[in-house]
């Protein structure tokens, strides 16, 4: 009993020391996701993801918009099957459900606070990468028909009372954790304290509400695995190379995961002796990918479309994940040694501020039971 009781302790403890060193920067990001909500001019994200930006642009600025947006593959695919509804074109409906789970500034800064500079860097730019070249394949590969001349004119009365629902997201959620409400109508009384408290509303009850569930999962897996896990395991079997990679994204594509809970994971095989590039690839292939995203692509996009959305993500995901070992290895860096180095700039007592500020939205977020329809 004393034997149970101390393993339960211990990654109790090994939890609770994860989550005061990412809580600063997941708060950080959280912050940045509230001002997007509200200052992101919806009205606009049309023009430049519609047919008339072209095949190559329109992925380029999905690529681009979907980078920062802290959406996980749950919330993702009503949202990008309605830009699609609403006028996108393929490429750019694809290229925004790549890297929008795949990265958002929630998990760039916990990135930061438990891994370290290079992987911040690198994760975001192969994101980027990995959804435009998947958006750009599917623009030239599986081109759209163009609308008959004669319903040209019904498609623009009918596309010009869909653009006043911009963005609206549908009602389709494949998990119970997601909110699928829509977003409350901002308050209009005081354009500035409006927008700030809508912006609040979103990140921490919203957005902290979506992710909590996996939020706490993952970081409880990773204490399970910075205290029982031996380190001679994971260098041995994962410690780099093709098939360990390959085993990481087996691993990664069919499960659940957003982008913010997968990085604790990954720091914690990270310092037991995971490549670098090995957890690079459940970080890029995990959060992008699952059982119910797959269905909802090849339902609404088709087969071709989801083939080459599952082949581009897997391609790119062993391709970064061989690069960014070689980076490793050429700057000489050993990856277990600096994860969550950069962290140790904040004093321990405004982390655990910070933690503690969280923790009433991370409980309200889990007692969420359903989605309300």
């Amino acid at each position: 009993m004393d034997t149970l009781f101390s393993i339960l302790a211990g990654i109790a403890m090994e939890s609770w020391r994860l989550f005061v060193e990412m809580a600063p920067y997941l708060f950080l990001g959280f912050v940045i996701a509230g001002l997007l909500h509200v200052y992101i001019p919806e009205k606009q994200i049309m023009k430049y993801l519609g047919s008339s930006a072209g095949k190559i642009r329109s992925a380029l600025h999905a690529s681009l918009l979907g980078i920062p947006i802290p959406l996980c593959s749950c919330g993702v695919v009503p949202t990008a099957l309605s830009l699609q509804k609403r006028g996108a074109t393929k490429g750019a409906t694809l290229s925004f459900l790549i890297s929008t789970p795949e990265t958002g500034v929630d998990s760039v800064a916990i990135t930061y606070a438990l891994l370290d500079p290079i992987m911040t860097v690198f994760r975001p730019l192969a994101a980027f990468v990995t959804a435009l070249s998947a958006g750009i394949a599917e623009n030239f590969l599986n081109p759209e028909k163009l609308p008959a001349a004669g319903n040209k004119a019904a498609e623009n009365t009918a596309s010009g009372k869909k653009n006043v629902l911009m963005l609206q997201p549908m009602t389709a959620c494949s998990d119970s954790s997601c909110s699928c409400q829509a977003p409350a109508a901002r308050d209009t009384g005081s354009p500035g304290a409006g927008r700030l408290r809508e912006g609040v509303r979103y990140a921490f009850v919203e957005l902290l509400g979506d992710i909590s569930r996996w939020l706490v999962l993952g970081i409880v897996l990773a204490g399970v695995i910075s205290y029982a896990v031996p380190y001679e395991l994971v260098s041995s079997y994962l410690g780099g190379g093709v098939t360990s990679m390959l085993f990481m994204l087996v691993v990664g594509i069919p499960l659940y995961i957003c982008a913010t809970a997968s990085t604790p994971l990954a720091a914690a095989l990270i310092a037991k002796g995971m490549s670098p590039g090995t957890a690079f690839v459940f970080l890029l292939a995990g959060p992008a990918t699952n059982a119910a995203t797959l269905t909802m692509v090849t339902r609404f996009l088709g087969k071709r479309s989801a083939a080459l959305y599952l082949g581009m993500i897997a391609f790119c995901s062993l391709g970064f994940g061989l690069l960014l070992d070689m980076i490793y290895f050429r700057l000489g860096i050993e990856a277990s040694s600096v994860v969550g180095s950069a962290s140790e700039i904040l004093p321990e007592p405004l982390k655990l501020v910070f933690a503690l500020a969280l923790i009433p939205f991370i409980a309200r977020g889990i007692s969420k039971k359903q989605c309300k329809q």
